[in-house]
């Protein structure tokens, strides 16, 4: 644990950001009446990257605690010291220090409360027919066998390894294809499963957990920040039971009901996850990328291995990710599959291969539930799921919004709701900037490049109300799926303001041709295509939309699925009620549209073009057209991390090279959907998987009127900047 003194500057802009700011809504905290033994440390929460550990060493230099409060994804703590001496020697020596976590540092501020009081709510339990298995191998047969898959080869027809875009991945005995999203059964491979593995599974038969020996395995290699979108294994290759072996670091893995249950799972090195039944034909699973992960401390986690959904528990840390190797045994199937999921199940009905029949896309909300469902599918698990490629495509600060937060006078207060990666919280030095955004994965990229940011609903911003000189929302509210719900969003952005402070407001406007000028938005439409609406051929519509989300999840047909708005029909009006697909680089159809989101992960920054003029490379876009895949499991070798093959309705693998707006993020219902037709292997074919995401573009005139909804505020300019509409309010 290290410590060291920040600088004077530091400390005042600190304590104005406590006082002026405030921890916002968290547990209950009383007022002072008693010993003062309780601290809040501001700037040491989770949602800022600090690790339990970390934190609890330097307050324990302090004296003896009793408790350490760390809510979920919050940027602050609660410390109790056993004795009111330890809390001021805390107060005294650890205000304004500055605390290394890793690689990055974060400066801590303390202030007294009195008590506080949390609810902890139980562990949901594992999905039925799961089973995890601690310490199911040694560390001797662990290096047994990682040594015995070889990756020295880059393209082995003997194990059919593939070098993936997000991991490497190897077969014995068959191949799964993913031009079918199955095997053929009739080609083995020449190399069987490796010796290595039969005392394993020779374990897992006298142990009951299969009564036949597996014939096939992938081998899937992760490093930190790369994972595997939710999927299901498809049920017509494979019989019933699924072992997977994770070895090396250890992660999370979330599985989820086609109800919206979520469990997540926490799989230790070492560990086996058995799967069958009702867990391995229905619940899809995949594991998010990202570096690091929330998961019990101390190895306190109850007995099923289930960690918390966010909120409900407060002994949590951090876990910084490393290599993961898991080993996927499964045994082929010679008879179509009857199990009891038809729903889900190819031999039944369900389609695992391309279909030309058309699936319903999303129908556009008619209550607050289904609002907020929709932008939870169509945003926030995007946003999760994108943040590392989202963000090496947002570095260019747009020139109009830097000269309003430039023109903001020194030690003003600045909240940007809906950060993003936090290009913006640096661009003035001399005020004090704070982010939130939704995403606790561009919230953790704030944290690593010094931001102090934390994840918050742009709804309901836990900052105190009148606290801000200005703030920002850079396309951010076209993501709310009802005018209710931008509404708010406005007011809450006015709530935070103190009288006479200014907010900016950028949307994505309808109108992408304003004065007789086209946006850079239409401009950069590849000719190639000659006007033809193709939505797996145009580029990626994001160029022009500051911060645009994206979200996930599977529905298994592929983006072509969704057919374009007729242009015969009134133009913003949804048919039918249902979402379509906008087709990239045309001007918009209608109001409310998915918008895609093609996930180039390990990209070069200078490779993607900004709306703001930045350079990109000119490529040719492949022609192929991109049918649906079907559903996947953990083993399956060449999904990318981030896609749920059939299960969400967002994702699919795309074969065109498309780029993105540097500043757009996963909006609120973006689905996960993978295609591939007659498709090789990703690196072969540069498959891309395809994100969608929820935008309701404004047309002229109506952001203002929104705003003037809004009590006590008005509108000081409005403007049209590269097809974003745009207003400047002030506060009376």
């Amino acid at each position: 644990m290290k410590l060291r003194n920040s600088s004077c500057t530091e400390r005042s802009m600190a304590a104005c950001w406590m006082e002026r700011i405030g921890a916002g809504p968290a547990p209950k905290v009383a007022n002072l009446s008693g010993p003062p033994m309780s601290l809040v440390v501001a700037n040491g929460g989770l949602g800022n990257s600090v690790s339990r550990e970390e934190l609890s060493a330097a307050l324990k230099e302090m004296g003896e605690t009793e408790s350490l409060l760390m809510p979920p994804h919050k940027p602050y703590a609660f410390v109790t010291y056993r004795c009111e001496e330890s809390a001021l020697k805390a107060y005294t020596h650890l205000n304004g220090q500055m605390l290394q976590c890793g690689e990055s540092s974060v400066t801590l501020y303390l202030a007294y409360v009195n008590s506080v009081t949390h609810e902890e709510e139980a562990s949901v339990p594992l999905p039925e027919g799961l089973v995890l298995l601690e310490d199911f191998v040694s560390p001797e047969e662990e290096a047994l066998l990682l040594a015995a898959v070889d990756w020295s080869s880059t393209n082995d027809d003997v194990t059919a390894q593939k070098a993936l875009k997000h991991r490497r991945v190897k077969h014995y005995g068959f191949e799964f294809r993913y031009d079918n999203n199955n095997v053929d059964k009739d080609k083995p491979l020449p190399a069987g499963i490796p010796a290595e593995c039969l005392p394993v599974l020779e374990r897992c038969l006298r142990n009951g957990h299969i009564n036949v020996m597996p014939d096939q395995l992938t081998v899937n290699q992760y490093e930190s920040g790369q994972g595997i979108p939710p999927h299901v294994d498809t049920h017509s290759p494979f019989e019933d039971t699924i072992l997977s072996l994770s070895l090396g670091a250890k992660t999370v893995m979330e599985f989820r009901h086609p109800d919206g249950r979520v469990v997540a799972v926490v799989l230790p090195g070492r560990s086996l996850l058995v799967m069958k039944g009702e867990s391995r034909y229905l619940w899809t699973h995949g594991i998010t990328p990202r570096r690091f992960d929330m998961v019990p401390a101390c190895e306190q986690q109850s007995p099923d291995h289930v960690t918390p959904e966010p909120g409900t528990r407060s002994n949590l840390t951090l876990s910084k990710r490393g290599t993961r190797t898991s080993f996927t045994f499964r045994k082929i199937r010679l008879e179509p599959c009857r199990c009891a999921f038809p729903s889900a199940c190819d031999s039944q009905g369900a389609s695992s291969t391309p279909s030309p029949s058309t699936p319903s896309p999303p129908a556009l909300p008619c209550c607050h539930a289904d609002a907020a469902r929709l932008e939870e599918e169509y945003v926030h698990r995007v946003y999760d799921a994108i943040a590392s490629h989202f963000s090496s495509t947002r570095h260019s600060p747009w020139p109009r919004v830097c000269h309003f937060l430039s023109s903001l006078p020194p030690g003003s207060v600045l909240a940007d709701v809906g950060c993003g990666n936090g290009k913006y919280l640096g661009v003035n030095p001399e005020m004090i900037a704070v982010g939130c955004d939704r995403s606790s994965a561009l919230v953790q990229i704030c944290a690593e490049r010094g931001f102090h940011a934390f994840v918050s609903d742009a709804l309901n911003v836990p900052l105190r109300t009148a606290s801000c000189d200005a703030c920002i929302s850079i396309a951010v509210i076209h993501h709310f799926s009802t005018e209710e719900r931008r509404l708010a969003a406005v007011r809450e952005l006015v709530r935070l303001l103190k009288p006479g402070g200014h907010a900016l407001i950028y949307v994505w406007a309808f109108e992408q041709e304003y004065n007789k000028q086209r946006s850079k938005y239409l401009k950069d439409h590849n000719k190639e295509h000659h006007g033809k609406e193709n939505l797996t051929k145009n580029t990626s519509e994001d160029r022009q939309e500051p911060h645009g989300k994206s979200a996930m999840q599977n529905s298994g047909h592929s983006e072509e699925g969704y057919e374009p708005v007729d242009k015969k029909q009134d133009v913003g009006k949804v048919t039918d009620g249902k979402l379509s697909v906008h087709t990239n680089r045309t001007a918009f159809n209608t109001q409310d549209l998915l918008v895609p989101w093609h996930l180039k992960e390990g990209k070069k920054q200078g490779e993607e073009e900004s709306g703001d003029g930045v350079k990109r490379n000119k490529r040719k876009e492949k022609s192929k057209k991109v049918l649906t895949n079907q559903t996947r499991i953990d083993s399956n070798p060449g999904l990318s991390p981030g896609f749920d093959a059939s299960m969400s309705p967002g994702l699919r693998l795309d074969t065109d090279d498309a780029t993105h707006s540097p500043d757009s993020k996963p909006s609120p219902s973006g689905t996960t959907q993978t295609s591939s037709s007659h498709l090789k292997s990703e690196s072969e074919s540069h498959l891309t998987p395809v994100f969608h995401r929820y935008y309701h573009v404004f047309h002229q005139g109506e952001l203002e009127q929104l705003c003037s909804q809004v009590d006590g505020v008005k509108v000081q300019s409005s403007y049209h900047d590269q097809g974003n509409w745009c207003v400047i309010l002030e506060k009376d």
